[in-house]
């Protein structure tokens, strides 16, 4: 999806590694809200639904660190937050919740990268040396702290 079209999931913006063109959730493999990787999901683990509501609330061009959000939950920390976006996280803004070192999700380089462009998200140009030459974000401008939201 272009990032204009809406999930059915959760009536927000979709990406599109998990959704189809139609925003519906992809069959093989496909991580959603309401598809994991266990089937359907009826109900959300409380935890989850945090995390998910803490990554919609991160605006566009700015991130937050897998750490980050388990600090601004206060419990958990970067392996159940990066758990919880791989299992469910499909219909949120994944691409906004990255490595502290602000290299881009391994497989989803190309996808993220044309979300950042369109969002103007600050990113560091690769040396040629390198491998693939894929930018990093710029987490010194990009990191979002979290103030003024609420959950």
């Amino acid at each position: 999806m272009g990032g204009s079209e809406r999930c059915e999931i959760r009536h927000i913006t979709c990406c599109a590694p998990f959704c189809t063109p139609g925003g519906r959730p992809r069959e093989s493999g496909a991580l959603s809200v309401a598809y994991g990787r266990m089937g359907r999901v009826e109900e959300l683990p409380e935890y989850a639904e945090r995390v998910l509501e803490v990554a919609e609330l991160i605006p566009p061009g700015r991130v937050m660190t897998y750490g980050d959000i388990a600090e601004w939950l206060g419990e958990g920390g970067p392996r159940q937050v990066g758990r919880v976006l791989a299992l469910y996280g499909g219909a949120v803004p994944w691409w906004r919740v990255v490595r502290a070192d602000g290299t881009l999700l391994p497989g989803h380089e190309p996808s993220a990268l044309a979300e950042y462009r369109a969002e103007g998200t600050p990113l560091r140009e690769a040396p040629r040396s390198a491998e693939g030459h894929v930018p990093r974000l710029d987490m010194r401008r990009a990191r979002w702290d979290g103030e003024g939201a609420h959950i």
